[in-house]
This record gives structure tokens, sequence and C-alpha cells, in this order.
């Protein structure tokens, strides 16, 4: 035994820290050469997935609750942040309707369980309820904003808090009262509404600028918005690839583009296919619709391979603080692409393996025996994030940052 803990895996060193413990008996003095049991508990990244499909099982009204329980039971293994739905179609069919019990029920369940949470999204075209369109748009969204960050404050205090912006003011998919709006006051003071408007209402909130076009368009919006003065804390970049992972390079070169901004950076919507590829040619990627898109093994195969590659050159970038996978399984998921970590049977795929390895292999400290030297202290030297340390039959939680 030694008097320190050290990481295995010294490859991103940007995301290890160190703390010397010093181990006391209960009045407080320093107990050398004592055994000392290390544990990891948990990390402070943001290892996320959508906990969209276990709302009813929290809100003890579901179908199938056995099923549930244990996919979430599985989601818990990797996953330590979780996206809950706000489409606000959905949330507010009707208005002055809203299903914040029912959401809030469900939230605190899962808060409980050590999930942080982030709410997904506050302001979107899509979804925008069907019975908003009156002139008063701009104010009935300034409302809902305030009555949900301030409803769900303490419980969902991270926020995709607009999407996709820059497509906003020209979506023409389906008629909304959001997109004239935007046309109308533009692309930077829709944004500047909902970020001053979520912040007064919750002054502690994490707010996330998000969109799928990463583009040069993207960063001219990012670079109008920080000039405009407004208060980002995070940039948000969905990486849907449906139709193939470019390859670590072009991920990493995409992550350095925006990592210049200065701001920590959140794969908010991270997806890899485990069949066949949707073609190249399609531009949005809802006009590919097929009945029958199944996971196959050569597939399995390509997604194992591209999971690790494209976690791997997440968390190299040190901007990088949440990646978040869209969804647990192939059961219910988007575009019904099999892009799960599980099969829709439940059963693992090589990709969960894959993630594993990383995120509770690779990326985590087993546990270790550590003496401690003559002043009753141990140097530990890991993942950053909470560990648990037993000795003299008192267990305590540290923190690595």
């Amino acid at each position: 035994m030694t008097n320190a803990v050290v990481v295995a895996d010294t490859s991103l060193p940007h995301r290890l820290g160190s703390v010397t413990v010093t181990v006391t008996d209960p009045g407080g003095a320093p107990l050398p050469g004592t055994a000392a049991q290390v544990r990891q508990t948990g990390h402070d990244f943001l290892f996320g997935n959508l906990l969209f499909d276990y709302i009813d099982w929290a809100d003890g009204v579901a179908e199938e609750p056995a099923r549930d329980e244990a996919e979430l039971t599985i989601w818990r293994e990797l996953f330590n942040f979780g996206t809950l739905p706000f489409y606000w179609r959905h949330f507010e069919p009707a208005p002055g309707a809203p299903q914040t019990e029912r959401l809030r029920v469900a939230a605190a369940r899962f808060q409980a369980m050590g999930i942080t949470l982030k709410g997904h999204p506050l302001v979107w075209h899509t979804l925008a309820p069907e019975w908003l369109g009156t002139p008063a748009t701009e104010a009935v969204i300034r409302d809902r904003i305030r009555r949900d960050v301030a409803d769900f404050a303490g419980l969902v205090d991270i926020w995709d808090a607009i999407n996709e912006v820059v497509i906003m003011p020209v979506f023409d998919a389906e008629a909304n009262a959001v997109t004239p709006l935007c046309r109308r006051i533009g692309r930077l003071p829709m944004v500047k509404l909902t970020f001053d408007t979520a912040r007064a209402a919750n002054p502690k909130v994490t707010l996330l600028l998000n969109d799928f076009d990463l583009s040069s368009a993207y960063e001219c919006l990012i670079e109008g918005v920080l000039k405009a003065g407004v208060d980002i804390d995070a940039i948000g970049l969905q990486t849907h690839r449906h139709q193939g992972y470019e390859g670590d390079a072009k991920l990493a070169a995409m992550l350095e583009r925006f990592a210049r901004y200065g701001l920590p950076l959140h794969l908010t919507e991270v997806s890899l296919v485990s069949g066949h590829l949707m073609p190249h040619d399609i531009v949005d990627l809802n006009d590919y619709q097929v009945d029958d898109w199944p996971s196959t093994p050569d597939g399995e195969a390509r997604q194992a391979a591209d999971i690790a590659g494209f976690y791997r050159t997440a968390l190299a970038n040190p901007a990088v603080a949440a990646v978040t996978y869209w969804g647990l399984t192939d059961r219910g998921a988007w575009l019904r692409a099999p892009i799960g970590l599980l099969r829709a049977d439940g059963t693992r795929k090589p990709s969960f393996t894959a993630l594993q390895g990383l995120i509770k292999d690779a990326w985590w400290v087993p546990p270790t025996t550590v003496v401690t030297d003559d002043e009753g202290r141990f140097d530990l030297t890991g993942f950053k994030g909470t560990y648990e340390v037993t000795a003299a039959g008192h267990t305590t939680t540290v923190h690595v940052g």
C-alpha cells in the first residue's frame, strides 16, 4: 500500500484534480499509518441522456413500470445528467393548463437519485402551441419563460433557453407564431428577451444557446449575441449523425471553432446510428421517413467504435462540459432510427459497453486502499468528482476538483 491514489489514465490531464485528505478520529486528531478505502462515487463532468421515457414511471402512472425501472437502473450506470421535455405544445396543450405538477413530481424523484436536470427548450418555433398566435405573442412567451423557470427553480436550473435561432425567422415547415415574431424583431432581440426573462426569474439559472446549424452562421449569431451583451452561460451544439460520423478530426476541429468564445460547450443532442446510414442527399433529417430501420451487427460494431471516438474527442477539449446522448433505447427513438445504446428489447448494444468502458473504467478511479502518512494524510489524484473515504469505521465524502 502507498499513501497516494493516482488515477491510471492520465491522457486527459484537464479532467483530473488533486486533493490532500487528512484522516482523523472523532475528536479531529490525525490518524497516521491508518488504512483508508477510497471509492469514486460520481463525475463532475455531465454525462447526459434523455429522461423523456421515464417521466410516467417517476410520476407513478407508467404502463410498464417494471420495464421503465429496469431501464432507468441501466441509465444510471452511465449517466448523471438528464434532459426533461418542455416542448411547449405538449407541456401546455391549452392556455393556462401547463403540466407543471406532473413534471415537478418526476423532476423531484430524479433529483433525489442524484441526477442533475436540464429543461429542453424554453423557446422554439417547432412544437409551439397551436393556440399561440395572438398579437401579444411576445408577452405570452415572456410569461411562459418567467413561469416555468420560476416554478422549476431548484429542480431544473439548466435550460436550453432558445433552440435553433439560426433558422428561426425563415422556418417554414409548419405554421407557428414564434417564427413571425423572430422575423419581426430579429434574431438578437429574440435571444435577448429569452435570456433576460429567464435570468430575472432565476438569477442562478444556467442558460444555453442551442443549435443544429454549426456553420459560420451560428458563429455570427454567437458573436452578435455576445457583442450585444447577452449573458450566455454555455453554447449548445447539436450533433445528430444519422448520416454517419465524420471522424474524430472533424469533431475536434468543430469544437475548436466554438471553444474560441471562452464559454463552456455542451454537446446537447448526440446520436450515432447502429443500422444503415441515412443518405447524404437528405438535407433535413426529418425528411427521411422509413417504417423499418433495424439495428444490425455491422452497424452496431460501427456505432460502438464511433461512440468511443466521439466521447474521447469531446472530453479531450477542455471547453466541453457536457455531452448528452439522445436516448437510451431504440424504442421510440427519434425518426425511428436505431440510435439507442440498447436495442428495442432492452438488451445492450456494443456501444453501451464501449461507453461504459470509458465513463466507469478508463475515466473512473477503482476502489483503492491507501495508508496515511505520519501526519494522517494521503494524496488523491483522480477524475474531478466525488469520492468516499472510509477509515477507522467512519466514511466521509471528498470532492476532487
